[in-house]
């Protein structure tokens, strides 16, 4: 079985209905874990925060999916231990150093980033690093 790595881009989705929320929650079935650096959680505390900000979720609703987040099947990994490639990668593919934490550990575990974040992926060019991403409407269907 692939081992699959999701970015923020994806784990919103398991909170907010839009485009390709069906395929998001097609990987947390899979009942396998997903792997994701620990600056995941720091991303997905920034959405929540900006959900209550922006007047889309009450701050007891927040807290409530913070604590349903952490029933996830995740798997995390230290980004301290990937800082060094993603800032490579960074420079190599010109986006960010958070990004290139995901593409980072989709390396290291030889495993494929999914991801819903469009520009990241269209900024990737074809080849190896390109290899390692996949696009989240691509499964479409029942889950891999």
């Amino acid at each position: 079985m692939t081992v699959f790595l999701v970015d923020a881009s994806v784990a919103v989705k398991w909170f907010k209905a839009e485009a390709h929320y069906s395929e998001a929650f097609n990987l947390l079935e899979l009942g396998v874990p997903l792997h994701v650096p620990d600056f995941f959680r720091l991303e997905m505390d920034n959405f929540f925060c900006k959900q209550v900000r922006r007047g889309l979720l009450t701050m007891e609703r927040a807290e409530g999916d913070r604590l349903t987040l952490s029933d996830a099947p995740l798997q995390y990994h230290p980004s301290a231990d990937l800082r060094d490639h993603a800032y490579q990668l960074a420079h190599q593919t010109r986006r960010s150093v958070y990004d290139c934490l995901y593409l980072a550990l989709a390396l290291v575990l030889n495993s494929t980033m999914v991801t819903a974040d469009r520009r990241f992926l269209g900024h990737l060019p074809a080849g190896p690093l390109r290899e390692h991403v996949l696009w989240i409407g691509d499964l479409a269907g029942p889950a891999p």
